[in-house]
């Protein structure tokens, strides 16, 4: 709740209290009610404003940092339109939700926070290579084109890597590994190469066609736009920004997860309705603090030695997480455009659009994704659109009480899903996964009334052993391997390729106690056959050439291309669809009851919340037959050509 939502909220009180509650106590209750008005403030960022003045609408502060060095819990701070080149550094949070500090946008106005600065007074080095000599007192203490990325399963590919960059008319160069290829042009497309000194900064570009003097040329300079220094800054809200240009290191779990904007292990923060940008890691991090055991070790154990220690340091649900992450546009991250290690556990994430994630591809690493969480637990996805993001969505480690709903994932280069050693329970229903494949290398997972455009991975993990917990805590029961295999697919839709192959795949790094099978790719349910524990099954309808599981006997077939294309037109997305044969199924609603518990945590299927799960609505919210449900996301499928407006 915002802080003006929180005064409107007051005065409703404050009438129903004046029309029921007896006389003698409204003295008590209007210096209560008044003396909280007094304490909260409203201050107020415009360019044409100053430091030294009051912070009032009439008197602006000059700078958004300044503001936040003044606001204390309760209040807001308010910019105003214009372009703000600095790093926000809260140095305190809120108290409660409904007491906390809000930074949002004046209402109507637009207003863009970068991490970058314009860079003028380029020299022509040859027809197309221009270079700059920038003074190291820009930087301050920090400067990009010296600081290497590296760390915890991040793969350079053979060259260094910087977390600097130069930006023409808004869009970012490629880093070369040498001055030679910005010379030679060898990458193909516009690109940068820098070198350091003790005063000096030397940046070489290749702009293409681009005078660099006579448009808007850019370079980051901080490391971040928004983010604490010390970790358990809580309630804070940042709504309505454009935020981009940012240098970040590097996010694995076992380290300090720092992003473009980010909590820093906190609680209670609110994201939402930004438009978040270039950054050359994380976008968002609900992550990870830092200690010196930060990339000491990419390895599992490693990782375990730092799921203790953040328990110690008050990884839980009253001190850790909790945040809501909604309605933003995150785009151009190099790394991920979500990321969380036990930090993003009891969060909503909802509503973003996330797109162009990796793309420049010129390192990888085991980290990129559109959302990458460890840890997610009790954390709600629902109604986000990742498309172009390498890999969508990839849960890693400890998803328990997670539900993913209502996602639409499409023209990723990658997987829409991937579930990686986790014991579950987690539920994923009414998603629209149009991609290469999902992989599931988890137990304990339901997947009800999804549809799925590619490959299934069935995958178990016999090398690792990844905690699980109590229901809705993160009170560790046990470590142990994913090696049953357990599973719920109901009321799903599976797309074939138009001919039934077995392709069984040898798991890497095999062990005495694997067995073959352990690892099977392919359309549909067929996938399952031969896991230690069945899948449960039934009302899964299968489309070109998709097979079902072998014992299933409640399912439905075409043999017909359903033709399943994404069709994006401005700012709308429309599926096409075309099936047959849907009414062939008796299908049933799927609840709690139905789905029981996830067999190695001995956990019952729900919300988040703990309350009971009935998917009885639609991708869109729509009421489901309660006799007959349609298979797929979408109640009102009809026979033939079906084409939705899904985003």
């Amino acid at each position: 709740m915002t802080h003006n939502s929180t005064l409107q909220y007051s005065f409703i009180c404050l009438n129903l209290i004046l029309c029921f509650m007896k006389k003698i106590l409204l003295p008590v209750l209007m210096v209560c009610i008044v003396s909280s008005f007094a304490t909260a403030k409203e201050y107020h960022v415009a360019k044409s404003g100053s430091d030294k003045n009051s912070g009032t609408k009439n008197a602006p502060l000059l700078t958004i940092q300044s503001a936040a060095n003044l606001a204390k819990a309760g209040d807001i701070i308010i910019v105003h339109q214009g372009v703000y080149r600095e790093e926000i550094t809260p140095p305190r949070g809120g108290t409660s939700d409904n007491n906390r500090i809000v930074y949002t946008a004046a209402p109507g106005e637009d207003v863009t926070i970068k991490g970058s600065e314009i860079i003028t007074g380029w020299e022509p080095e040859s027809k197309e290579v221009w270079k700059a000599e920038i003074s190291n007192t820009m930087f301050g203490d920090f400067n990009p084109y010296a600081d290497t990325i590296w760390g915890d399963w991040f793969k350079p590919k053979g060259r260094k890597h910087h977390t600097g960059c130069v930006y023409s008319n808004g869009e970012w160069l490629f880093e070369a590994g040498s001055k030679n290829e910005v010379y030679e042009n060898s990458s193909g497309k516009p690109s940068w190469y820098a070198e350091v000194d003790d005063n000096y900064t030397y940046i070489w570009a290749y702009f293409g066609d681009v005078d660099p003097n006579k448009s808007l040329t850019e370079i980051n300079v901080r490391q971040t736009v928004f983010y604490p220094r010390k970790p358990f800054l809580n309630y804070i809200t940042v709504s309505g920004f454009n935020l981009c240009h940012a240098a970040p290191k590097w996010a694995p779990p076992t380290a300090e997860q720092m992003g473009l904007i980010g909590t820093h292990w906190s609680k209670g923060w609110i994201i939402e309705n930004n438009n978040i940008s270039y950054s050359i890691n994380a976008g968002i991090s609900l992550g990870k603090y830092g200690d010196e055991y930060d990339n000491m070790a990419p390895t599992a154990a490693a990782y375990l030695n730092s799921i203790d220690r953040a328990r110690e340091n008050g990884w839980n649900k009253e001190t850790i997480g909790s945040h809501i992450v909604r309605n933003n546009t995150i785009s151009y991250c190099e790394q991920v455009g979500i990321v969380g290690s036990m930090g993003a556990s009891f969060s909503q994430i909802i509503g973003n659009h996330i797109h162009h994630i990796h793309t420049q591809a010129r390192y990888t690493g085991a980290e990129m994704a559109g959302m990458k969480f460890h840890a997610p637990i009790d954390v709600l996805i629902k109604g986000n659109r990742i498309h172009n993001a390498g890999r969508a969505i990839w849960l890693d480690w400890m998803t328990q009480g997670t539900r993913v709903t209502q996602n639409l994932c499409y023209n990723n280069g990658g997987d829409d899903m991937f579930l990686e050693v986790n014991h579950g329970p987690c539920v994923l229903d009414n998603n629209v996964f149009l991609s290469k494949a999902i992989r599931n290398r988890s137990q304990g997972m339901a997947f009800v009334h999804n549809l799925f455009g590619g490959e299934f991975d069935a995958w178990l993990d016999t090398r690792r052993a990844t905690p699980y917990f109590r229901a809705h805590t993160t009170q560790k029961i046990a470590d142990h391997k994913i090696d049953i295999g357990d599973a719920h697919f109901y009321n799903n839709i599976f797309n074939g390729n138009g001919s039934f192959v077995k392709n069984p795949v040898s798991m890497p790094e095999r062990t005495p106690d694997q067995s073959k099978g352990q690892r099977t790719i392919g359309y549909g349910l067929w996938v399952y056959d031969n896991m230690p524990v069945a899948p449960g099954t039934g009302g899964n309808h299968y489309c070109n050439g998709a097979q079902a599981f072998k014992k299933e006997k409640r399912s439905s077939k075409q043999k017909e291309n359903p033709d399943i294309s994404i069709v994006e037109e401005g700012e709308n997305v429309f599926l096409h669809i075309t099936t047959y044969n849907l009414d062939e199924i008796k299908s049933k609603i799927v609840t709690t009851k139905v789905l029981g518990k996830s067999v190695m945590t001995e956990t019952p299927y729900e919300n988040p919340d703990g309350t009971n799960i009935v998917i009885d609505t639609d991708y869109f919210g729509n009421n489901r037959d309660q006799k007959n449900p349609t298979p797929g996301p979408f109640e009102n499928l009809k026979e033939g050509k079906n084409v939705i407006k899904v985003w």
